[in-house]
């Protein structure tokens, strides 16, 4: 893939991740400061619903399908990646608030920094195991 390509994906990506993220800030907030929710429960279950979202519009705007792979096979690795990224989000949510309290700020606080590692992470798992145009799944064509 060269440059521009992978540049163009990443940037796909990143429109993809800012809405999930606006889905899942919304929700943990919600939880968190409306109705006063751990923030640590709250980050799982805005986590959760922001991954639909993301599994369906990265895999229909972002990531390449691959011939070879099976819908169900492709949404088992996804799943298991992001359950992956849910522990990262959750340990970082969970150092941050108990760092830093549950108030507003200490939870967006540790949110933006449990989005910034987790959204690097999920780029380069979902985009090595799933997608069809990644150098390494065309060095196995």
């Amino acid at each position: 893939m060269a440059i521009r390509q992978f540049i163009k994906q990443f940037l796909k990506f990143q429109v993809v991740g800012t809405i999930a993220f606006v889905i899942d800030y919304g929700v943990l907030m919600l939880l968190s400061q409306a109705f006063g929710m751990d923030p640590v429960v709250a980050a799982a279950v805005s986590y959760i619903v922001s991954t639909v979202f993301n599994y369906y519009a990265s895999m229909r705007f972002v990531f390449t399908h691959k011939d070879d792979m099976s819908r169900r096979r492709e949404f088992t690795i996804f799943f298991v990646l992001s359950i992956i990224g849910l522990g990262l989000n959750e340990l970082i949510i969970w150092v941050g608030t108990s760092c830093l309290g549950r108030g507003a700020f200490a939870v967006t606080a540790s949110k933006v920094a449990a989005t910034a590692l987790v959204a690097v992470y999920n780029f380069f798992t979902r985009r090595y195991f799933l997608d069809a145009d990644s150098p390494h799944n065309q060095a196995d064509a």
